[in-house]
């Protein structure tokens, strides 16, 4: 469910383009895989978008940008971006950021791609970087915002209160927003890469002209790999928007 928040700022962003989401549901989750394990997942994940005739790719899942979207970029002729390099941008830009925090899944977190992906951008910032392994599962379970998910976010974030910025490097953290802002203070800009990614996302179709029309009506796909019930009704309470409906597949056979 962590790519619902990716999902609802690119619906905000593009009125008039079809969506076709997908929610790998049943291999979540992906911040304990290895390596290999996330890139062939993602394959299989962009493999079946593909035969729904898509024209660009968002990888909304911070493990999966950071472990599998070079190798599958050389592998596909679609534009495929993930929430990882609009977000260095971003805070390489920002005259007031000069701490920066990230928190993501142990796995981004060992890649060490976000250090790399901001200090390329702008080496003078300071990057602190913690892992933060219970909130994805926490979040799915839609224990964004009580007692348990204060508890955790207090022992995954105590070192971060002087940031600048905390980058929340998963996608299943803006739903823990709540805890997070309140424990880290006003005085720490939240970054969600959703944000970004859209803008990125809006700028690449104009670019190559590749925008639907403006006067072109929007379909919605929805896709999971396991739980489609469960999913639905998560998805009713994260999105401004009603799902009607949820399908489930078998991507492995993509």
């Amino acid at each position: 469910v962590g790519g619902l928040t990716v999902y609802k700022e690119i619906r905000k962003k593009f009125p008039n383009e079809n969506i076709v989401y997908l929610g790998d549901t049943k291999s979540f989750p992906y911040g304990s895989k290895s390596k290999e394990s996330i890139i062939n997942l993602t394959k299989s994940g962009i493999d079946f978008l593909i035969s729904k005739n898509v024209k660009a790719v968002v990888i909304a899942c911070g493990t999966a940008t950071s472990q599998a979207l070079d190798a599958v970029k050389e592998l596909y002729d679609i534009p495929i971006i993930g929430i990882i390099e609009p977000t260095a941008k971003y805070i390489s830009k920002n005259k007031n950021i000069h701490k920066v925090g990230v928190v993501a899944t142990a796995g981004t977190i060992r890649s060490n791609v976000w250090e790399k992906s901001i200090l390329n951008y702008n080496n003078n910032l300071e990057i602190l970087s913690n892992p933060c392994p219970l909130l994805a599962p926490m979040a799915e379970e839609g224990w964004i915002d009580n007692e348990i998910a204060k508890l955790t976010v207090h022992e995954y974030m105590k070192n971060l209160h002087d940031v600048d910025a905390l980058v929340l490097g998963c996608t299943h953290y803006p739903l823990l927003i709540n805890p997070i802002q309140r424990f880290v203070g006003d005085k720490v800009t939240l970054v969600n890469p959703a944000y970004e990614v859209a803008k990125t996302l809006k700028q690449m179709l104009a670019q190559r002209d590749m925008a639907a029309s403006e006067d072109h009506t929007a379909k919605y796909e929805y896709y999971v790999s396991d739980m489609a019930d469960q999913f639905l009704s998560f998805a009713d309470k994260v999105l401004p928007c009603r799902v009607d409906q949820v399908q489930p597949v078998d991507i492995e056979n993509y």
